[in-house]
């Protein structure tokens, strides 16, 4: 609504179709298509192990992004432990020293707001959730 784009991916399976990308010739042009967003989310940091092609991978796309585009990274693993889970210490000092140079740490506490109960549950049955929404 304010002008900004976003593009939002699971870390995984975007380094995954990054990998694709190589093999078909479009490695390139996808770079270049997650540098046009105002905001790339990658979710999900650290749930696997990440190699070191997708390392490489990552690499050029932080460091495409670097200082023209923000980056929001989620992750269930603390910042702290992000370096282990990278096959490859060099590469993941240079990706690490990109991502948090300039950035903003936020850490939640807490419950997860998956195992509430969801709002629109509780809705009564011929009301749908924009209405119950509406003040």
């Amino acid at each position: 609504m304010e002008g900004f784009t976003v593009r939002y991916h699971r870390l995984h399976r975007l380094l995954e179709d990054l990998q694709l990308a190589h093999g078909d010739g479009r490695f390139l042009k996808l770079l270049k298509q997650l540098t046009r967003f105002h905001l790339l989310v990658l979710d999900d940091w650290g749930l696997s192990r990440i190699n070191a092609l997708h390392q490489r991978d990552l690499l050029e796309l932080i460091d495409d992004r670097y200082q023209k585009g923000s980056i929001v990274v989620t992750s269930q693993m603390p910042v702290s432990v992000w370096h282990e889970g990278m096959e490859d210490p060099t590469l993941a000092d240079a990706i690490l020293d990109r991502l948090i140079h300039n950035a903003h740490h936020i850490a939640l506490k807490g419950e997860s707001m998956r195992q509430r109960l969801p709002q629109w549950q509780n809705l009564p049955e011929k009301t749908s959730v924009t209405e119950a929404r509406q003040p």
